[in-house]
């Protein structure tokens, strides 16, 4: 790994939800990191074609990428208001995804499965 893609992944190990090149890029520059955002963008696509971050896509199109806690297979729980992310196993997921695959004569099964929804910390309270 070069030194620069070492310094991207561990921004992103600092970080406890998915980020987007420019805020990696905005923070590393705060620090004092002599760095371009085409060479951000450049590492962080290394590090996901690695499998060292995951990637999502927002509902705007844009990528934010997270550095893994794992290096199985998984998928997320990412809150909407604070980006909160837990990663997660999903062996129903992985039977379904086989099983639809091979249904339709589809061979070599990936996925990504994201689940979106509001951490118990942004919840509002309950009256009870």
């Amino acid at each position: 790994m070069t030194t620069r893609r070492d310094a991207v992944h561990d921004t992103l190990r600092q970080s406890e939800g998915f980020r987007s090149a420019q805020d990696v890029y905005a923070e590393m520059r705060l620090h004092g990191a002599k760095i371009g955002l085409t060479t951000v963008y450049r590492a962080l696509q290394a590090l996901a074609d690695g499998g060292q971050v995951d990637v999502l896509r927002t509902d705007d199109g844009e990528s934010v990428y997270r550095a893994c806690a794992t290096d199985t297979h998984h998928h997320h729980l990412v809150c909407r208001r604070c980006g909160r992310t837990v990663e997660v196993a999903g062996p129903a997921v992985e039977r379904w995804a086989e099983a639809v695959g091979s249904e339709h004569g589809f061979t070599e099964i990936t996925h990504t499965v994201e689940v979106f929804g509001t951490c118990a910390s942004c919840s509002p309270a309950r009256v009870g």
